[in-house]
Parts: C-alpha cells; sequence; structure tokens
C-alpha cells in the first residue's frame, strides 16, 4: 500500500494522472525529468568542447574502410579474399588461413625497401598461436610483429599509420574458412 501511495505522488509530481500509472508500461509515456538542475563548474563555463577527427597524414597512405567475410575495402579499392597491404601498394596475399602463415608467405614484408617496422597481422575471426621460429624469424630481419584478430588488425593498423609511415598489413578476413578452428 505504502509503494502505491508513493507511485501516486511521483506521478502528481511530475503532472501525470494517477491512473496513467496503473496501465501497461508500453502504454504509458512519461517525459524525461531531472530531479535536480545541473549548473556548469568554472572549468565548464567558459572553456569550449573540441572534437579532432582523425586526418590522413598523407594523401598517399592506405586506409581501411571497411571489411566483411569476403574482403576488405581499402582507400577505396575492395579486395576480395586476404591482402597485404604495403605503404604504396594492395595485394592479394596467397593465404588460404592461418595455418597457411610461413616464413614464405611472409618473405614480401622483409624484402621491402624501405624496410618496414611493424606487421599487423589479422589472422580472420580470432587470434591463433603462429609458429615461434617465425616470430623469431621476424624479429631477427627488424620486424615487429602484432598478431590481432582481423577487427583489430584493420584498427591498428589505421591507428599506426596515421603515426609512421612504414607499417604493413597482412589479413585475412573473419569468417574465411572458419571451418579449419
Amino acid at each position: 500500500m505504502a509503494a502505491l501511495r508513493l507511485l501516486v505522488s511521483s506521478c502528481r509530481q511530475l503532472g501525470l494522472s494517477p491512473t496513467a500509472a496503473a496501465g501497461p508500461l508500453h502504454t504509458r509515456f512519461r517525459p524525461p525529468c531531472r530531479g535536480h538542475r545541473m549548473t556548469p563548474s568554472d572549468d565548464e563555463q567558459y572553456q569550449r568542447t573540441t572534437v579532432s577527427a582523425l586526418e590522413r597524414s598523407s594523401p598517399d597512405a592506405q586506409y581501411i574502410e571497411g571489411y566483411s567475410r569476403h574482403g576488405f575495402t581499402i582507400s577505396g579499392n575492395r579486395v576480395m579474399g586476404p591482402c597485404a597491404v604495403i605503404p604504396q601498394a594492395l595485394l592479394q596475399w596467397n593465404v588460404g588461413s592461418y595455418r597457411d602463415v610461413s616464413v614464405d608467405s611472409l618473405a614480401l614484408f622483409y624484402l621491402l625497401e624501405p624496410k618496414i617496422e611493424i606487421l599487423v597481422l589479422g589472422l580472420g575471426d580470432r587470434v591463433h598461436r603462429l609458429d615461434p621460429n617465425l616470430l623469431t624469424f621476424m624479429r631477427s630481419k627488424g620486424i615487429g610483429l602484432e598478431i590481432l584478430d582481423t577487427p583489430n588488425a584493420c584498427a591498428t593498423f589505421n591507428f599506426l599509420t596515421s603515426e609512421r609511415p612504414r607499417i604493413a598489413a597482412a589479413l585475412i578476413p573473419p569468417g574465411l574458412h572458419s571451418d579449419q578452428r
């Protein structure tokens, strides 16, 4: 009974009739209200809020704009299947799944001139463990590896590209050969 009284008094404070509160939730409309008035603090009152958009640091830089289980959209170009994104080019990458990633499949990245600093590997739907010898080999060539699932690899590549010019990515679309888990 006390809960009903509280509900009726709350409705009256909000300008609603108590019978409106008795109806089902999906048929009632309650305008948003705030029980207290917020005032700007000294900091908020005199400073403007600014928003900075990430802009391309170079018009030649490659940016991953989207991905699907079929391929990628990179700087306006559609690529079907796995791809290699290097500073001045976009290439098909001849791997079927993360199991095909080897020293030979990564040869393109350590033979490039000028040398790349970081290779971002997107291995599909999830992160998979690669051969430790492969990681050691790439480190011996002076290339750092970021091994991620493809969605995170795309975001990481875009972020690193805005910071450093010598970044490359090797990407396998998420969902490609997901039966090989």
